[in-house]
């Protein structure tokens, strides 16, 4: 498994954890770092990871591509005009590697990226204000975001174009869909909502106490959120209510929280979490134990950088990104998305 991370700094840093021994009982683990360099000329916003190909995007308008299998930049995408907000991979069920990467931008601009190379396919006018988060349904169809303008908009990625948008309460900066994309999560603040997919319908208001900064869905309806609060999570969304929490899990901001593992796995897997902070940390959790007392890392490494995000993936695949030299038409799209 890789970790990706970024930072205020310019800095790219990649990890891979590890067995620290071969005893699988004992459950030690390492982060081994395996790149870290200023990629950016400017403070990098979003990173994403899927397979062996991750993606960093910065305030300095371009998006990065990285082959994790090999350690390598491959280069920028120059396709924008204001900086990266966020960035999200598709990864088909049935595949190892994406299909296309999103991304979304400060001008309120959806682009759609094939991956087998990396071209653009379409761009598109999503919101009237920055956007602050994209979520991808995992079937690949559609896509919900959340902007500056206080909207939610939804988007036909078949089409490459807005099907809806509605004005919120108040302005929303994350949004994640569950596993199974019948439900999405929405965070403003210190409360989250948790909303059924095919209505919008608010089932649940978390009430987090401090502002929510990042977020990641988990298996069995579990949500993992970090923040202000500098504690992790783990919300049961059927309940609403809180099912464990690490508490000072970092001691300042947490800026990004990655399930490394599913609970579908073995019974000796330990069930993992990643998190990064802005004091420069990035640790792994075993959050099984949270549930008894609060655990101690099981494997963590200090970037002393203000990290900003974090991503991370399993290398399931020998495919190697690669990054394209031509854009295909626009009325392509529509068939190739």
């Amino acid at each position: 498994m890789s970790l990706i991370a970024g930072s205020y700094e310019r800095f790219i840093w990649g990890f891979k954890l590890k067995p620290l021994t071969h005893d699988p009982p004992s459950q030690s683990l390492t982060l081994t770092q395996i790149f870290s360099y200023p990629s950016h000329i400017a403070p990098i916003t979003t990173v994403a990871a899927a397979g062996p190909a991750a993606a960093s995007g910065s305030s300095d308008d371009t998006i990065h591509i990285y082959d994790l299998s090999s350690a390598a930049s491959l280069g920028p995408l120059h396709h924008f005009s204001s900086s990266i907000t966020s960035l999200s991979f598709y990864c088909p069920p049935n595949l190892s590697f994406p299909r296309n990467l999103l991304s979304a931008a400060a001008d309120g601009t959806i682009s759609i990226f094939d991956t087998e190379p990396f071209v653009l396919l379409k761009s598109f006018r999503s919101h009237k204000k920055c956007i602050n988060d994209l979520a991808v349904h995992p079937s690949g169809k559609l896509a919900l975001s959340v902007s500056r303008d206080g909207c939610l908009a939804m988007s036909n990625l078949m089409r490459g174009k807005r099907s809806f948008c509605c004005r919120l309460g108040k302005e929303a900066t994350i949004v994640k869909f569950d596993a199974s994309g019948d439900r999405f999560f929405m965070a403003s603040e210190e409360k989250i909502g948790v909303h059924l997919a095919e209505d919008a319908r608010l089932l649940f208001e978390l009430d987090n106490q401090k502002r929510v900064l990042c977020a990641a869905p988990g298996e069995g309806g579990i949500l993992f959120t970090g923040g202000e609060s500098r504690s992790i999570t783990a919300w049961d969304t059927n309940s609403g209510k809180v099912a464990y929490c690490i508490e000072d899990a970092h001691s300042t901001r947490l800026k990004g929280i990655v399930v490394l593992t599913k609970d579908g796995g073995s019974d000796d897997e330990p069930y993992l979490v990643a998190s990064a902070s802005s004091d420069g940390f990035i640790r792994v959790w075993d959050v099984r134990m949270a549930v008894k007392e609060k655990p101690n890392p099981l494997a963590e490494a200090i970037t002393k950088s203000r990290l900003t995000c974090l991503a991370g993936s399993s290398l399931k695949t020998s495919k190697r990104p690669r990054i394209g030299k031509s854009t295909p038409k626009e009325e392509d799209v529509a068939e190739e998305v």
